[in-house]
């Protein structure tokens, strides 16, 4: 046996992509040893590590650098120089440690060492080969990932929604999960739920973040702010136009956003829950309605913060329910009136597909000048030095931002070319269900519908007044269906308001040509 050196041996593999073909922990102890048992060396301690040595750092390293320093041995058996060190402070280290001769021997599985000035200068060269490599591979990386960016590919981990793609190196949609994000998303920009329950019924429903764990309140917030799902994404401050698949549309991102930042607010302190609460204004004096209970019955009234002698007075609950039941059988189409006018509406859906194809034109004209702006933009930022990197940056994300828009509306008209005419055919079958609504008489169904149709909702003589919204001013304008809506439940129904005779227009159910227009997203 060799007595003259004593032996710690060292094992390491990165748990990075650069080590995957080196050998595991495992084949190297084998290989180490062969050598102590071919040389009878005498081996007073053993270390493991997985951990990159491109940086330092090592715990394990380090503890035996500091071990040789205090005398406990004076020898290293290791699989190759690269596994002590990838960078030169480690590799360092190790040569001002054999100048000292506190550390007087290196043996090695696959490189020749011997403590002269020749051995040194080999060793050197191991450890600057190594540094080199690590160097190279870094830039190298960082090359690839600049040109996926500008390729428009996603270059890091891909967020919930979607997977990376090994073979390919490209970012594709997760079946299981994208799902569960679009509905997220919708279930938010609807303004009812909080981050914190939309976070617990994704894990209710089985999603799951980074490492498998629970998805928090702030996961579900990053979730929701992430530009990624509407198909760009920010580099730097940069945005970028991605060539995955988006999940959501820029504009249902865009109303999320609102959400939060009306949701960001402070909170005002937590008041008793009515139905009716903050839906009115007095039509005396233009304050607030509130609610509040007297003798068991919830009572309206003006909250007189204005004008303290306001002379409106209360109102039961009960009674106010009854007028918005009696508005909603007014503004109800019969059912035969709504089924001839749909009819009318899907026969001119057979013929607008010209209308159509034009807007598709028409958008993809307009996104093509886009690309050649964005073109003409970054040459004249690299090149000509035009313009600052802010000023870049933000007309960058205009250019991009309005390409997206197109994109989701060129998406939208090709999925359904048709789209133009489902919102007038929602609107008519909804205007069918108002009078089961009112039938039903539930307050909080009663509120959402009136809200749907109505704005400037006032209280004044005890009565109820208001404005249809949209589309609905031509229904209220055609005057009250009440009388061919016998809604049980709602005796001496009565629309509120001025009422007129049908016109012919609508009882013979024909297609009202303002109706395509008058329909707007906040007609419901």
């Amino acid at each position: 046996m060799d007595t003259t050196h004593r032996y710690f041996i060292y094992v390491r593999k990165s748990t990075g992509s650069e080590d995957r073909q080196v050998r595991s922990i495992g084949d190297q102890l084998a290989e180490i040893r062969e050598i102590v048992k071919r040389d009878k060396l005498d081996v007073v301690g053993s270390f493991e590590e997985s951990q990159s040595a491109m940086t330092k750092g090592r715990p394990e390293f380090n503890e035996m650098l500091g071990r040789i320093e205090a005398g406990e041995a004076d020898g290293i058996i290791a699989w190759h120089p690269d596994r002590l060190a990838r960078n030169a402070f480690d590799g360092g280290r190790l040569i001002d440690l054999l100048d000292e001769r506190k550390l007087r021997d290196l043996k090695f599985s696959s490189f020749w060492f011997e403590p002269t000035a020749q051995g040194k200068l080999m060793l050197n060269l191991a450890f600057g080969q190594s540094t080199y490599y690590s160097d190279s591979l870094s830039i190298n990386i960082r090359r690839g990932q600049r040109q996926k960016i500008k390729e428009g590919v996603w270059p890091f981990k891909a967020p919930p929604g979607y997977l990376n793609e090994p073979k390919l190196r490209t970012i594709v949609v997760d079946s299981q999960k994208a799902p569960l994000v679009q509905w997220a998303h919708a279930s938010y920009a609807t303004g009812k739920y909080p981050i914190i329950q939309i976070a617990a019924t994704l894990n209710a429903k089985g999603m799951r973040g980074s490492r498998n764990k629970l998805i928090s309140f702030s996961t579900c917030q990053r979730l929701l702010t992430n530009p990624f799902y509407y198909g760009v994404f920010y580099i730097n401050g940069e945005i970028h136009q991605g060539t995955h698949e988006p999940l959501i549309t820029k504009e249902l991102f865009d109303k999320v956003q609102l959400v939060m930042r009306g949701r960001s607010k402070a909170n005002s302190v937590r008041l008793k829950s009515y139905v009716y609460r903050g839906l009115f204004r007095c039509g005396g004096c233009g304050c607030g309605v509130t609610m509040e209970t007297k003798k068991g019955h919830n009572y309206l009234r003006c909250t007189k913060r204005v004008i303290t002698n306001c002379s409106q007075r209360y109102l039961r609950e009960e009674s106010m329910t009854q007028q918005i039941a009696n508005a909603l059988t007014g503004v109800s189409l019969p059912d035969d009136v709504a089924d001839r006018m749909i009819g009318q509406i899907e026969a001119e859906r057979d013929s607008s597909k010209n209308v159509i194809e034009d807007a598709k034109h028409k958008a993809r004209k307009e996104i093509a000048q886009l690309d050649r702006k964005l073109d003409r933009l970054t040459v004249a930022y690299l090149d000509a030095g035009a313009f600052s990197a802010a000023e870049f940056r933000k007309r960058k994300e205009e250019s991009i931002g309005k390409k997206r828009t197109l994109l989701d509306s060129l998406v939208s008209l090709d999925e359904e070319e048709n789209q133009r005419f489902e919102p007038v055919i929602r609107f008519l079958n909804g205007s069918k269900q108002m009078k089961y609504v009112a039938s039903r008489g539930n307050p909080k169904e009663l509120r959402e519908k009136l809200e749907s149709i109505g704005s400037n909702l006032t209280v004044r003589d005890r009565r109820l007044h208001w404005e249809p919204r949209g589309a609905w001013k031509l229904v209220v304008d055609s005057g009250s269906f009440a009388q061919h809506n016998a809604a049980p439940g709602l005796p001496g129904a009565a629309f509120i308001g001025e009422t007129h005779q049908i016109s012919a227009e609508w009882s013979h159910g024909e297609s009202n040509p303002d109706l395509l227009n008058a329909i707007q997203p906040s007609s419901r």
